[in-house]
């Protein structure tokens, strides 16, 4: 699958970026650097991610829906509109909760804590 950036310098409707595709997860990445990335996801319900522990914090921001993302152990509900900060090196995993979308973006500057 070839990547492609969306259009720089050209207004965005973030939400309508992606679709989403029954018994999936879709993910969209809208920009793609050495020092980090930003992608909308869209979840279909039922649809989650497995837990994980990423090197770098990930900002999460739902901009659609709802969502339960698990820190450690510890869930926190999202809707539309909230956002979070994963810190790096901890377990973390999204739970389905019916349909969503959600921006992720990932700063690659360094192992912090």
């Amino acid at each position: 699958m070839e990547y492609q950036e969306v259009e720089k310098a050209v207004g965005l409707i973030t939400v309508e970026i992606i679709e989403y595709v029954p018994n999936s997860v879709v993910i969209k990445t809208i920009l793609k650097k050495s020092t980090g990335n930003i992608s909308v996801i869209s979840f279909d319900s039922g649809e989650g991610l497995t837990e994980k522990i990423s090197p770098f914090d990930t900002y999460a921001q739902i901009i659609e829906g709802q969502a339960e993302i698990v820190i450690e152990g510890n869930a926190i509900k999202l809707v539309t509109g909230q956002s979070i900060i994963i810190p790096a090196h901890k377990t973390n995993k999204i739970n389905p909760n019916g349909r969503f979308k959600m921006i992720l973006t990932i700063i690659k500057s360094g192992y912090e804590d």
